[in-house]
């Protein structure tokens, strides 16, 4: 008995370690779409042969060892069943052949010549190009042309094993049945040339590739019309002497080809006139055509591989539009937040300048607090020290750590605690309002600290009666670690710079929830703070956009916050960030079509946020993806100087960005691995917020556990540093 009870138990373990080592779906489906995401472009990268692909071409040799009846005979060579054979065409027939197509433009311009003269020819294709452009080959069959293997990346197979020219083989041949269901017997070898520059490098490979049941075709003439001499000598190169018959080397792809499609206008009739037939291989011959239809699994075996190298082909340009789309976005975001956050900053800087008469009556404070004991005292503290007039009403949201007590306990006056059930941060706002003695009201969270100013600076844009609602400067005061300095040049270098570009297009999207002050009287029109969505901030800003109050960035009204000290931590809140502000978009997406303030800012406000918010950050680890790619396949030099360049016009904004701000620059150091590391994670991030509301999933609040490290600088407000190593721990 007591063993069965270890078993079950055993059993029990095991599966509730499998269900803990599962990876999570907000994990699994972003890792998804990056593996199939790095599949296509691995898959385009060997079609397009940047990937295996050998450029290497073999030195002539010896030819001691190929028979002499090979070197002196014809260009057609049947090395099948141990045989060693050669064969001419007959006089007066001339095999025309195409060498390293097919080519969207130029292949087609030659069909159609071969076409109108009524003539056929034979097509070497390679399997680069015949998974690329599939229909051209069927069109090669269709009109009776006979196609060839030229090998699928293009290497010279006298450098490679057996197994890379057998992959060479099947993979050019799989291609070719993908792209018009047959299967051929003909083959050219790369870089080939007459039957007699068959040497002992190159005749093992003719051998073995006889061996695999192919007739290896070279040439006896050559037109030469890769190196374009003319119209009228690559006539006169192609033209055989006497009558003879030949088979005649041109090209329909690799470069220019007009004049080999002229040349071939000409030529064509000019020899037919001459008793001359163009006839592919087998008809000169006389021989079994070469191809043979395909039929069953090879078939779909073919097909399915010409339908995935398509839809790599059709991703990866998406991906490419998809690059400049976010390239011309980042720039362009760039250079709008330089231009306009420097006007901004001159405006409000400049002698004299006042938003209207001096605000000096009292405000309410309100801190919608829920399990905040280790920051509350250090919020309170900091609010006390306010150079101007304040009342505070702490707002305990049914917080279970005491954090009502401890406001209580602290026996300030002015200072309110009201509780209630937990309903949440808006409920707890709403509360706070109907509370409140004034019109003015500020809004701060639970772990923020002001500093004595940041008030009196905060509420002075409502001397201007058309301002309904003013945004604070938000720093992170816990800037210590890796993570936090890369949220402090996000908080200095995004937030802040977009704030001072918004204000000057007024269409701020966001008074951010650590400090920011409205206007009773502006809120209570619209309903207060609503909890439609998960950024209740973002929704109650766009409202009062559409109700037509104006709201304004005060820079020198700083709060200090405690941002997420764990990955975990951070995705948690962010998650709660993009997922809320595309509810609020969805919200508000009326506006677009309205009038008056409402519809200037949907159609102003609305595009910038989503296109700066939601789509730029979601396309933004493409350049991360190129540049990997570009680093392992493509032209690595060009490849880093790309992407230097687009960190140097980061930099620079976030040069500027800490200039305006007075923030030291020695954070920037971080910078480079922010871009790489921190962007991934805010892709992931928001790549789940799109599926979650794509699948009309809903995410609750996620509170995120304090610490209490932060207080306001120069040391107005004690620090209340947690010695327990397990406050830092993220929330299971």
């Amino acid at each position: 008995m007591a063993s069965r009870t270890r078993r079950h138990g055993a059993a029990r373990s095991v599966r509730e370690g499998a269900r803990r080592r599962r990876l999570p779906l907000r994990l699994l489906l972003p890792l998804l779409v990056l593996v199939a995401l790095a599949a296509m472009l691995m898959l385009r990268g060997y079609v397009h042969s940047e990937i295996l692909a050998d450029h290497r071409v073999q030195p002539p040799a010896a030819t001691d060892r190929v028979p002499e009846k090979i070197l002196e005979g014809g260009p057609v060579i049947d090395a099948r069943g141990g045989r060693t054979e050669s064969l001419s065409v007959p006089d007066h027939r001339l095999v025309l052949t195409f060498d390293d197509g097919p080519d969207p433009t130029w292949t087609p311009r030659v069909l159609d010549v071969l076409k109108k003269h009524d003539a056929h020819a034979v097509f070497f294709v390679t399997g680069t190009m015949a998974s690329r452009y599939p229909d051209l080959v069927q069109r090669m069959v269709d009109e009776g042309h006979e196609v060839g293997l030229h090998t699928f990346n293009h290497p010279d197979l006298s450098f490679q094993s057996k197994k890379r020219i057998d992959w060479e083989l099947s993979q050019n041949q799989l291609a070719i049945t993908g792209a018009a269901g047959v299967r051929t017997s003909l083959f050219r070898p790369p870089y080939s040339s007459f039957a007699d520059a068959m040497d002992n490098k190159s005749w093992p490979v003719t051998e073995y590739i006889g061996s695999r049941g192919y007739i290896t075709v070279v040439n006896n003439t050559d037109s030469e019309d890769w190196q374009r001499p003319g119209v009228d000598e690559i006539i006169r190169r192609a033209t055989p002497k006497n009558g003879d018959g030949a088979i005649v080397l041109m090209h329909d792809s690799g470069g220019d080809r007009s004049q080999t499609v002229a040349a071939l206008d000409r030529f064509l009739p000019d020899l037919q006139k001459k008793g001359y037939e163009f006839d592919n291989l087998t008809e000169a011959l006389d021989a079994p055509s070469a191809m043979t239809p395909v039929t069953g699994a090879e078939l779909w075996k073919g097909k399915a591989w010409v339908f995935l190298v398509q839809a790599s082909e059709k991703i990866t340009d998406g991906l490419v539009a998809g690059l400049a789309v976010i390239g011309t976005l980042v720039i362009g975001r760039f250079v709008l937040m330089l231009l306009l956050s420097g006007i901004h900053a001159r405006r409000v800087r400049r002698k004299g300048f006042r938003w209207g008469p001096p605000v000096t009556e009292p405000v309410t404070v309100l801190v919608p607090a829920y399990n905040e004991a280790k920051c509350i005292e250090n919020t309170v503290n900091s609010l006390m020290a306010s150079d101007h007039p304040v009342e505070v009403i702490v707002v305990d949201d049914g917080s279970t750590d005491g954090t009502a007590r401890i406001v209580e306990a602290m026996g300030l006056p002015n200072v309110r605690v009201i509780r209630q059930l937990n309903a949440g941060k808006p409920a707890a706002l709403n509360r706070g309002l109907a509370n409140a003695r004034y019109d003015i009201v500020v809004m701060m969270d639970g772990d923020t600290v002001f500093e004595p100013s940041t008030v009196r600076e905060l509420v002075q844009p409502f001397g201007d009666p058309k301002v309904g609602a003013v945004a604070g400067n938000a720093k992170v005061g816990n800037k210590d670690s890796l993570i936090g300095a890369w949220q402090h040049i996000e908080y200095v270098m995004g937030f802040n710079l977009d704030r001072r570009m918004y204000d000057v297009l007024r269409c701020m999207p966001t008074i951010p929830g650590a400090v920011g002050a409205f206007r009773r009287s502006a809120l209570e029109p619209i309903g207060g703070m609503s909890d439609d969505t998960l950024a209740e901030d973002t929704d109650v800003t766009m409202a009062l956009h559409r109700a037509g109050w104006r709201v304004v960035y005060a820079e020198n009204a700083r709060a200090w916050t405690e941002a997420p000290e764990t990955v975990q931590q951070l995705w948690s809140q962010r998650y709660r960030w993009s997922y809320g502000t595309m509810q609020a978009i969805w919200k508000h997406r009326r506006a677009v079509i309205e009038k008056g303030p409402s519809g200037r800012f949907g159609r102003v406000g609305l595009p910038f946020v989503s296109l700066f918010m939601v789509l730029a950050p979601l396309l933004a680890p493409l350049i991360d993806v190129f540049l990997l790619y570009g680093l392992v396949f493509g032209p690595t030099e060009k490849t880093i100087m790309a992407w230097l360049g687009v960190l140097a016009i980061q930099a620079v904004c976030a040069a500027y960005a800490f200039r305006l701000d007075r923030e030291r620059m020695t954070h920037l150091i971080s910078l480079p691995l922010q871009q790489i590391l921190y962007r991934q994670l805010m892709y992931v991030v928001l790549l789940q917020s799109w599926i979650t509301a794509l699948t009309g999933g809903r995410l609750r609040w996620q509170k995120l556990r304090r610490t209490g490290v932060v207080g306001a600088p120069g040391g107005s407000v004690p620090r209340q540093r947690s010695q327990s190593g397990d406050d830092r721990r993220p929330v299971a």
